[in-house]
């Protein structure tokens, strides 16, 4: 959730464990006043570099490689302890070994997933296909659509589930439809793509070719009854309460109650979900096309979604596409790096446990309390100075921000991993056991209340977010380092670091999106009409600026979906 604002911290870095500013990174020839983000970054957008190994750089990622070099000490480390089963160190390093055995890896091939796309080949019918979406739901895998667990939009106090529109594998239905030379060449390259992929699983040439038609067609056919980001936006008409009986009366080709039951949620009483018409026309999808095509289409979400932990001619053809093709990337990570990510994606708590150990004393989060507490009362006093929002509006908004809670570096109460199966000699087998496990927690928690100590993101995470339905902001240990923040630094580097960020995700509870949701986390209208559309045409602004922006060439920025980002921006730096 934190884009442009993070770019301004490229002017700090460490120095003996604390943010010093540098000012060589200034460009003192461009007067701040006429473009200040020049005059603190020209010199650095002169000299800084990309590397071949990523899609972008700044200070962002400078932290992120920092933390992944400790988080490398912390995976090895573990990796040679034989430690107690279910302990953090045994579930971290054991998985860890698994993911870096990568001569045996490369010794079994496509071998791991064969029976798998055996066991494809089984599907001949409509049922067939939505219980296998629900097994590979529950393994992690993706599938045309998501389903999965939140807070209530509307009765933010319990969870419920949610359906939303999902089955591609490039990164929206543009890449599908719209006919620029651009994405023209990125849809060849795909297909070209999924061939090569398919080839290496003992295809022959025409049998992957024709694999690969068969996958695009259907992932365009998708893409077709997929709503467009902008108008995912929508926080009302992506809110669409389903009974069962409303599910079963729009659809002819689903066996909910099958479904709900594989998936492990047979108590499900309604789902919240985001598009509607993308079930009825995913549901006639599975009435017209052939099951052994959702097989092959389901063969290939298999396949690309496990490429980088088969052998090396699996990662490496996924990274050609993924990183290359499609974000300019040049060079694969090394081994360590990408399998240190994917320990945090899937053991984010245990690892977090041992990465908030070294890394994140308790001073910093008594010095963050006292920033949050700081900027609050900064954004209160900005409310209050507003010459267009009438009184009762002022109020309730007043109310919201006074709400607003907070979790900073790690959860209170950690969650219990300990009866998790890690083996060191089974990489897939343990990525598929932590989905089920995960799975299971999360649909066990459907109709009941909300978790307060509930986290969306692991504690190494360089990242920050605010959540509209528990109506909080999230900091953890992973973005809480120099140069956005040292608990030893002067204020004012830190209030221009994480003092902008934690701005950032504050405002977010007031931009078009979060100012939709009251000050307890439901969707629901707190504006009086004629502020509501005085905030509209303000924002309205912010949308026309960003749109004239030119990104490259004739391509602008759609100011319509940047705008909860750039709202956030601009307030986050004016609060610090």
């Amino acid at each position: 959730m934190i884009k442009r604002t993070l770019l301004l911290l490229a002017l700090f870095s460490p120095a003996l464990s604390q943010a010093q500013l540098e000012l060589h990174h200034f460009d003192k020839a461009t007067e701040p006043k006429e473009d200040f983000f020049r005059h603190v970054n020209g010199n650095w957008l002169q000299t800084a570099e990309i590397p071949a190994t990523e899609g972008a750089w700044g200070a962002f990622y400078e932290i992120r490689d920092r933390n992944a070099e400790v988080l490398k000490t912390i995976c090895e480390d573990a990796a040679k302890t034989k430690a107690a089963k279910g302990s953090d160190q045994q579930l971290v390093g054991d998985f860890y070994a698994s993911a870096m055995d990568e001569i045996n890896i490369n010794k079994a091939g496509f071998e791991p997933l064969r029976a798998e796309f055996a066991a494809l080949d089984n599907i001949k019918n409509a049922e067939d296909v939505i219980t296998t979406i629900a097994k590979f739901q529950r393994w992690g895998l993706s599938s045309p659509f998501l389903f999965f667990v939140q807070p209530d939009q509307k009765n933010s106090a319990i969870y419920a589930a949610g359906i939303y529109q999902s089955g591609l594998s490039l990164p929206n239905r543009s890449f599908y439809l719209e006919d620029n030379p651009r994405f023209v060449k990125i849809r060849e390259a795909y297909i070209e793509h999924i061939t090569t992929m398919f080839k290496l699983t003992g295809l022959d040439a025409e049998a992957a070719m024709q694999n690969a038609k068969t996958v695009f067609d259907l992932e365009k056919r998708i893409a077709q009854a997929h709503r467009t980001p902008v108008q995912n936006r929508n926080s009302e008409k992506s809110y669409n309460k389903l009974m069962l009986a409303d599910l079963e009366q729009m659809t002819f080709n689903i066996n909910w109650k099958k479904y709900f039951e594989t998936r492990g949620a047979s108590q499900v009483e309604y789902v919240v979900a985001g598009q509607p018409e993308y079930i009825a026309m995913f549901d006639r999808m599975l009435g017209d096309v052939p099951a052994k095509d959702w097989a092959t289409y389901l063969k290939w979400k298999m396949l690309s979604n496990t490429a980088d932990y088969l052998s090396d001619d699996f990662v490496n053809e996924d990274f050609n596409f993924f990183s290359k093709t499609l974000r300019g990337v040049q060079e694969i990570q090394p081994r360590w790096k990408r399998m240190q990510q994917t320990t945090d994606g899937m053991l984010g708590e245990p690892l977090g446990k041992l990465f908030v150990a070294k890394t994140f004393p308790p001073e910093a989060k008594t010095r963050m309390i006292e920033m949050i507490e700081n900027l609050r009362t900064a954004f209160a006093a900005r409310i209050n100075q507003l010459d267009w929002m009438s009184p009762a509006t002022k109020t309730e908004a007043q109310k919201k921000l006074a709400a607003i809670g907070y979790k900073i570096g790690y959860p209170d109460k950690w969650r219990d991993f300990s009866s998790l199966d890690i083996r060191r000699n089974d990489l897939l087998g343990n990525m598929r056991r932590i989905s089920e496990f995960n799975s299971d927690y999360s649909l066990a928690r459907i109709g009941k209340p909300v978790d307060p100590n509930d986290w969306g993101m692991s504690p190494p995470t360089v990242n920050a977010y605010y959540s509209s339905t528990r109506n909080e902001i999230v900091f953890p240990a992973g973005i809480l380092q120099p140069p956005f923040f040292d608990f030893n630094a002067d204020d004012a580097l830190n209030y221009g670091g994480i003092g902008s960020v934690i701005g950032h995700e504050i405002t977010h509870g007031f931009d078009d999106q979060g100012s939709q949701y009251d000050a307890d986390g439901n969707l629901k209208t707190w504006w009086t009409p004629e502020d509501r559309s005085k905030f509209e045409a303000l924002a309205q602004k912010i949308v026309d600026q960003y749109s004239s922006y030119v990104v490259l060439d004739s391509v602008h920025v759609n100011g319509q979906l940047t705008l909860g980002e750039n709202i956030a921006d601009l307030g986050g730096v004016a609060m610090a």
